[in-house]
């Protein structure tokens, strides 16, 4: 079958709505989905029916409200179509309220004390903005996950909010520019995401790699990435295997998956999707990362979505492209060909500008993990200051404005808006730069800040936050003006002068940078502990609840659940590593170095005159290594048993940052170490050079 005859062939589109809906349910269904009307449930019912008969002969027994819940990864409980007949047998039913209202169990999700435990009720809510889809046997429904009370438990409930938010704001500011025929501005986004494959039967053998996800324990192997020759290499034929079947089964799901390569680090590869709507974007995503690892082991591979899960090589992110768009197809980001669009595009351009910088902090808290620590900072990832990247040819036409002098570039004008011409912009005039944690490429801008295993919610629920209250405070600013083209020229030169400082073309790796980005004021939160009580900071409490897209009692719980995971995370690879050291990488050391010893007595018992220097010294090397690990072993053993008692989330998080991490460091050091002086044939594990270069 060719690529159009199945690509969607698993997904309740518009298409199949258009053949299956008679033409007023489909034109009432497609006005809640555009204009965000009320569903009527004689149009539900209509649809329910549809979507059930729809979905039963793409083999469907069962439906699930598939939701986001604050776990990061999502959630179905999966209920039959069937219902008894009177005569004993069953029919098939699926009903306008089971497809708009499920009613999960909220007590065993994260809340972050917005729910009690003894409290269960939850709600689901079909989300109709999102096209339903056959996931194995299930029809899945994409829906919203809230409380009892109404507070969202979910991050696509702040998602759309977000969104929303973004098109109120946006609308305003085109209305200025005359644009009346522009009903919708939606923000679209494309993923680009890494990924790890490694042979599950060494997977199999790795408890930190089952655990955490991520190898606690590895000494380096001879080669790793230094001669940069998988980047973009030959792709195997294991994986070329895995990335067809990966392929197929996500153009099913209407997933579009374009680009795919092999990054830099060896068994390490990338999966880049077309843009779409960011709503869509983020459940494709969510998708995606389940399907890799659901496809990875039909090839006998696991796929590994952790941020750092090899130590020395790069980790894995996840490039969240952003853009804003209007539903007449014109990208807000793009240079226009007359001076009118060039002013717009120059305002919606500075919008990001000082929302970046407004709000840097969030962006910076909206990708925090444990695993992201590893990453932020490292050698493939920028680093944990926030910064934007213009190009060598915007910034001097931001400067230009600023200065209200002459453009240096290819055209001699005045940048005065409203009476002289402004000049063409060219796209793809300037570099990329891949050290910027956000930089602009043409007609987006590429946040590369994201791990791998993130939801791409969490970022976008914060720039569209950031970005729609700078645009309502645009609106604000030009709508009462009486000569807009003067009140819009100053508008820009007052936002490129008090926010030029997060402005930065250059090499974010070099450590200059860092201290030129404290001089100039710029927040360096290098850990989830340092940045995620931004949450709670009266700015960010103030803008994410005026533009109602969380309330206070949702920010804190957010704060409370990405601190507790935080801790969660790291006390599992400690209690990990105690393990491990114990059970295994210590005996195994003192195997070797008594079967060093040992040979050692045989060959004085042969010849008493053999010095044997280097046999007792590595006895003496592996003897002081076992102590090392032993004492590390029970130090942090200690420290995890004192978290216990600690009942202060933020308290805790501090002391696992300053205290833990240093601990399973020193562990981990001593046992690499001894790694390297042990026997392959002793050693406990497959080794990094086992894992990062078997498959073929």
């Amino acid at each position: 079958m060719m690529i159009p005859e199945y690509f969607g062939s698993m997904v309740f589109d518009d298409r199949v709505m258009k053949a299956r809906l008679s033409a007023d349910v489909y034109r009432s269904l497609r006005k809640t989905i555009d204009d965000g009307t009320k569903l009527d449930l004689s149009v539900a019912n209509a649809v329910a029916d549809a979507m059930k008969d729809w979905a039963v002969e793409k083999g469907a027994t069962h439906f699930t409200h598939w939701f986001q819940p604050m776990t990061g990864i999502t959630a179905e409980k999966h209920d039959s179509f069937i219902t008894p007949a009177p005569d004993g047998r069953v029919i098939l039913e699926f009903s306008g309220k089971e497809l708009i209202k499920g009613e999960p169990d909220a007590s065993s999700f994260p809340s972050g004390g917005l729910r009690a435990t003894f409290e269960a009720r939850g709600y689901t809510a079909w989300d109709p903005t999102s096209y339903a889809f056959v996931k194995g046997k299930t029809l899945c429904i994409p829906t919203a996950f809230c409380s009892y009370g109404g507070e969202a438990l979910d991050k696509k409930t702040p998602l759309l909010r977000s969104m929303e938010a973004l098109n109120r704001q946006a609308l305003r500011i085109l209305r200025l520019f005359g644009n009346e025929d522009v009903r919708r501005v939606s923000t679209s986004v494309g993923p680009e995401q890494e990924y790890f494959l490694v042979d599950a039967e060494l997977y199999r053998r790795r408890p930190d790699l089952i655990y955490t996800g991520r190898t606690l324990f590895g000494a380096r192997p001879p080669k790793g990435q230094e001669l940069d020759d998988h980047y973009f290499g030959t792709i195997k034929p294991r994986v070329a295997a895995y990335m067809e079947d990966l392929n197929q089964e996500l153009w099913k799901l209407g997933i579009l998956a374009k680009t795919e390569h092999n990054e830099v680090a060896p068994a390490q590869h990338e999966l880049a999707p077309i843009y779409t709507t960011t709503n869509l974007a983020t459940d494709h995503n969510q998708l995606t990362m389940e399907i890799m690892q659901t496809v990875a082991a039909r090839h006998g591979l696991v796929c590994l979505l952790h941020e750092k899960p090899f130590a020395g090589v790069n980790g894995s992110g996840k490039h969240n492209n952003w853009s804003m768009s209007t539903d007449t197809g014109v990208n807000l980001l793009s240079p226009g060909e007359t001076p009118h669009e060039n002013a717009q595009f120059l305002l919606f351009l500075c919008a990001v500008i000082q929302a970046v910088d407004d709000y840097q902090d969030l962006l910076r808290t909206a990708v925090a993990t444990a695993g992201n620590d590893h990453r932020l900072g490292a050698n493939e990832a920028p680093p944990a200051v926030v910064s934007i990247f213009l190009g060598d040819e915007l910034t001097a036409v931001l400067k230009s404005i600023e200065s209200d002098a002459p453009y240096q570039g290819a055209e001699r004008v005045s940048m005065k808006l409203g009476v002289p011409a402004l000049p063409r912009f060219l796209r793809d005039t300037t570099d990329r730069n891949r050290t910027s944690p956000f930089a602009f490429t043409g007609n987006k801008f590429e946040f590369r800040m994201l791990g791998s295993s993130n939801s791409i919610a969490c970022a976008n629920i914060m720039l569209n936050s950031a970005v729609a209250d700078t645009l309502r405070k645009f609106a604000d600013r030009l709508e009462g003006a009486g000569d807009l083209d003067a009140a819009l020229h100053t508008l820009l030169q007052d936002t490129i002068r008090e926010h030029k400082r997060i402005i930065f073309n250059g090499n974010g790796y070099d450590d200059a940078w860092l201290e030129e980005a404290a001089r100039r004021g710029l927040a360096n939160l290098r850990t989830t502990p340092d940045c995620v009580p931004c949450l709670l900071e009266k700015k960010n409490m103030e803008m994410l609840t005026g533009l109602k897209v969380y309330t206070q009692a949702e920010l804190e719980s957010r704060y409370e659940i990405t601190m507790e995971n935080y801790c969660k995370s790291v006390s599992i690879e400690a209690l990990t590593m105690v393990d491990m050291a114990r059970r295994d990488i210590l005996p195994a050391v003192e195997a070797y170095a008594a079967r060093v010893a040992s040979a050692v007595s045989a060959k004085k018992a042969a010849d008493p005159e053999l010095p044997c220097l280097y046999e007792k010294d590595l006895v003496r090397r592996l003897s002081g290594l076992t102590d090392r690990i032993a004492g590390q072993t029970e130090s942090l053993e200690r420290l995890m048993a004192e978290m216990q008692t600690e009942g202060d989330v933020t308290v805790t998080a501090g002391r696992i940052r300053d205290e833990v991490l240093p601990s399973m460091s020193a562990l981990r050091a001593a046992a690499d170490e001894a790694e390297t002086l042990t026997a392959s044939d002793c050693w406990p594990y497959p080794t990094y050079g086992d894992l990062l270069f078997s498959v073929r």
